[in-house]
């Protein structure tokens, strides 16, 4: 626990890795970025950035590549869209097209080399300095009435060191995942916190040490870039995250260890094309103005066995 007598440094600054090619999305990401797919009506990288600035994150780094422009588009002034809707008066998509520029203090840094989140992570270094910094990965969607970071900033605030997102998944799906190994820990009160002394990167169900998963969220405490540096590649040829966050979590005194948030509210999985659609699905449903529709038109279209109108089966 940090020392009481001195105020730790506040997070400031948040970290969005945005740089993968989303081939399990192809053709539809080969000219589009993955984060710009829809979730809805806003692309899934809006809902990332939102999230930060509601957690008090208003400087936003972006790591990026090659075709990723569109993100950069997407946060920045469209002059000539919002000159013609505010001639046409339609002040509800002119505020709609305004937010996305009006969020946050967007920043862009290039990762030239596709080396893995470490590493993206990493390419943040210069921009984020000596201060402990959010990362959000894009493919995990927060539902904005479970405030997942802002917990995860206050356990920074009282804990120091590093804070990763922890979910419990069925057994059959660890594999899927980095999973947490558990420490006691008679310092935290709370019973989503948790010490955590080590990670698996996607490990055989029988081998996992939990069935707790680390999610897309993080606060990291700045001397993870020191121990990235020194990270050799690991599963798949990459610079893994977890493998830096597991020499933080044996590291004693300032800048060590890593404490848990198990997260028990709503997430939504973009990254994977069935999850995507379930994302969509269950966003739209929930929306004052387009649920009521779309659930009556789902409940029509159960009924009929999945059969639209005028299908012959």
């Amino acid at each position: 626990m940090t020392d009481p007598t001195t105020s730790p440094p506040r997070v400031r600054k948040a970290v969005i890795p945005a740089a993968g090619l989303g081939t399990r999305f192809l053709p539809a990401t080969k000219a589009t970025p993955k984060e710009m797919l829809p979730v809805v009506d806003k692309p899934a990288i809006q809902y990332v950035v939102e999230e930060a600035v509601a957690a008090g994150l208003t400087d936003v780094l972006m790591v990026t590549g090659r075709n990723k422009r569109p993100l950069e588009d997407h946060f920045d002034k469209a002059w000539e869209l919002e000159e013609v809707l505010a001639a046409k008066g339609d002040e509800s998509r002119l505020e709609q097209v305004q937010a996305s520029s009006d969020l946050a203090d967007v920043h862009y840094v290039r990762q030239g080399d596709p080396k893995g989140l470490g590493h993206a992570v990493l390419c943040a270094r210069h921009h984020v300095g000596r201060q402990p910094f959010a990362v959000l990965l894009g493919d995990d969607l927060i539902d904005s009435r479970d405030p997942l970071l802002t917990r995860m900033l206050e356990v920074q605030a009282t804990y120091g060191g590093s804070v990763v997102a922890l979910m419990e998944v069925p057994e059959d799906q660890v594999n899927l995942y980095g999973c947490a190994e558990l420490l006691p820990d008679d310092t935290a009160p709370d019973d989503d916190v948790v010490r955590v002394g080590g990670m698996v990167e996607k490990p055989d169900p029988a081998d996992a040490p939990s069935n707790l998963a680390i999610i897309g969220r993080y606060v990291l405490h700045p001397d993870v870039f020191d121990v990235l540096e020194q990270t050799p590649p690991g599963r798949g040829g990459e610079i893994q995250l977890t493998d830096a966050l597991q020499t933080l979590a044996r590291r004693e005194g300032e800048g060590g260890g890593v404490r848990g948030v198990v997260f028990r509210g709503r997430r939504y999985d973009t990254g994977d094309r069935l999850d995507y659609l379930k994302a969509v699905v269950r966003l739209a449903c929930e929306r004052e103005d387009l649920g009521p529709g779309l659930r009556a038109w789902l409940a029509d279209y159960v009924a009929a066995g999945f059969r639209a109108e005028g299908d012959p089966r």
